[in-house]
């Protein structure tokens, strides 16, 4: 089989990483990337066989980038502290790689949970991440959201990574908040102009798109909390480059 190098990258997981380390004890080699943590993630981690990386935190596709050429194997396997490999994805990973002898990636589906409530629609119905790969594989220089840059002929697997994604409210408002800063950095470089239409006409669409179009309703409170904090994180990125263009 081919060996694994799953990367957990990690910033003051006290509370996940725990469970994400044992959910990829299967890999030949378990990399901790950690930026700087100043609760107890790393005392934690150290009990385990783990190699533990620091660098300071420029943003997440710069942190992986710096932390794959650092894997022993060739295949990397990239979990988020707040998610989790099932069985039956460890044994279907397991699997794939016996099988699989060219350099190539695959996409995995996620299970989304919010605020302690699995998600299934509110534009969550879909989503799946690239996180299984060869190690010649980088990310986007971008500040957010960037994905592995990779053709379009990558299989994706059919059992799903769970993702026990933001405890509260508040906590996915914070997190909006940083990416909506990551977001304006991207945008100014091509963007030199705001105006009514990206403060309140694509908010407004953004939370009909969730909401109505990709049935958050159904979703209950849950659905309607999210559809909300996707409109106001498209004002909030627009609001931060604006004040980007104004210090410019």
């Amino acid at each position: 089989m081919n060996k694994l190098t799953a990367i957990i990258p990690t910033f003051n997981e006290e509370s996940n990483i725990e469970a994400v380390i044992s959910s990829v004890s299967f890999a030949d080699e378990i990399i901790i990337v950690d930026s700087f943590s100043t609760d107890n993630t790393l005392t934690i981690a150290e009990k385990y066989n783990v190699k533990i990386i620091q660098r300071n935190y420029k943003n997440s596709a710069s942190q992986k980038n710096w932390a794959i050429p650092q894997a022993t194997h060739n295949w990397i396997l990239i979990v988020d502290a707040d998610e989790r490999i099932s069985e039956k994805l460890k044994n279907e990973i397991i699997e794939t790689l016996k099988k699989t002898k060219k350099n190539c990636g695959f996409w995995i589906r996620r299970e989304n949970h919010f605020m302690g409530k699995k998600i299934k629609f509110s534009g969550w119905q879909n989503d799946k991440v690239f996180r299984l790969f060869t190690k010649n594989h980088r990310y986007e220089t971008k500040s957010a959201h960037a994905e592995i840059i990779t053709n379009k002929n990558n299989k994706t697997l059919k059992n799903k990574l769970t993702h026990y994604t933001f405890k509260s409210y508040h906590h996915y408002k914070n997190k909006i908040n940083q990416y909506a800063i990551w977001q304006a950095q991207d945008l100014i470089k091509t963007k030199n102009n705001i105006n009514i239409f990206h403060f309140y006409i694509k908010p407004v669409f953004r939370f009909l798109k969730h909401y109505i179009f990709m049935l958050g309703f159904l979703d209950g409170k849950a659905g309607l909390k999210l559809s909300f904090l996707q409109a106001y994180g498209v004002y909030l990125r627009y609001k931060k480059l604006q004040e980007l263009l104004q210090k410019k």
